[in-house]
């Protein structure tokens, strides 16, 4: 059985996570922009966005019987919050099995999503 780490299947759970119709983005954890403010500021930089993966977080079971997958989402009010939660959870579960799988190191995955906001459908906005 091989060792996986978490950050090698951030990447594949937030690729998941975002090909839900009706994600809009994922929401940093507020640890991870707090360590983006108080890192020092380049002159003349580009602002600094957090990377999709930010707003995943994996960590091992309490008791080592597998994987721990929090995914915090934006919504957009096209859907309901419920369904496109539903599929997230659905689809980053079977994203990551897969990629486990993949690497002999098929394990349980448990996957919480927490919805932190909604935002307009980009439609909405603009027809004012």
């Amino acid at each position: 059985m091989t060792t996986v780490r978490p950050a090698a299947f951030l990447g594949v759970a937030a690729e998941a996570a975002l090909a839900v119709p009706g994600v809009a983005a994922l929401h940093p954890r507020f640890s991870h922009r707090l360590a983006v403010a108080a890192a020092p500021a380049r002159t003349g930089a580009v602002p600094h966005r957090a990377a999709p993966e930010a707003g995943i977080r994996a960590d091992r079971a309490p008791d080592g019987s597998g994987w721990r997958i929090e995914v915090r989402c934006v919504l957009a009010e096209s859907r309901r919050a419920l369904d496109t939660a539903r599929e997230v959870h659905d689809r980053v579960g079977a994203a990551v099995l897969s990629h486990l799988a993949a690497h002999d190191a098929v394990e349980r995955v448990t996957v919480e999503v927490t919805v932190t906001r909604t935002v307009p459908r980009p439609d909405a906005v603009a027809g004012g």
